[in-house]
């Protein structure tokens, strides 16, 4: 299978595991780590994922990767949740933490209700409108962010 996207045919293997469990693929990494690979795969659910949950991942993809033969290279196999700084990358996901505090960075710069032209925006998710993120800013403005432009984006973790 040359010229086929290693982390692609994981993917494909693995939605059907997660959606049996009623998990979600946060984010998958296949990466070059010394002398093989890192296949780091973080997954969630609503109420959170526990040990049991990162396992039993791990040991029906395995299986399912091991049948397929798809990946050539040594590789470690990681799964675990996405933490508390969670990445966001799906609007769906700026709806479902809405009211949760969050870092975005955007591709370009873009202005905050004062006009400030910024990279960096930290603050609650309002929501999301007509793909547009709504962030109430720290310092107390709000920044509209078009989907289109933000660049990575994750929860943060408050004290």
């Amino acid at each position: 299978m040359a010229g086929v996207d290693p982390a692609k045919l994981v993917e494909n293997l693995l939605h059907p595991i997660l959606d049996s469990m009623g998990l979600e693929l946060v984010e998958l990494e296949f990466k070059k780590v010394g002398r093989g690979y890192l296949l780091q795969i973080f997954i969630d659910k609503p109420e959170g994922v526990n040990l049991d949950d990162c396992a039993e991942v791990s040991r029906e993809l395995s299986v399912q990767l091991d049948v397929e033969d798809c990946i050539a290279s040594r590789y470690t196999l990681e799964v675990s949740s996405p933490g508390l700084d969670r990445p966001l990358k799906k609007e769906q996901d700026f709806v479902r933490y809405a009211g949760r505090l969050a870092m975005v960075k955007t591709s370009e710069l873009l202005k905050d209700e004062k006009g400030s032209p910024r990279k960096t925006f930290l603050g609650t998710i309002e929501g999301v409108e007509d793909g547009v993120v709504v962030i109430r800013l720290k310092e107390g403005p709000q920044a509209r962010i078009p989907w289109d432009k933000i660049a990575k984006a994750h929860l943060e973790f408050e004290f």
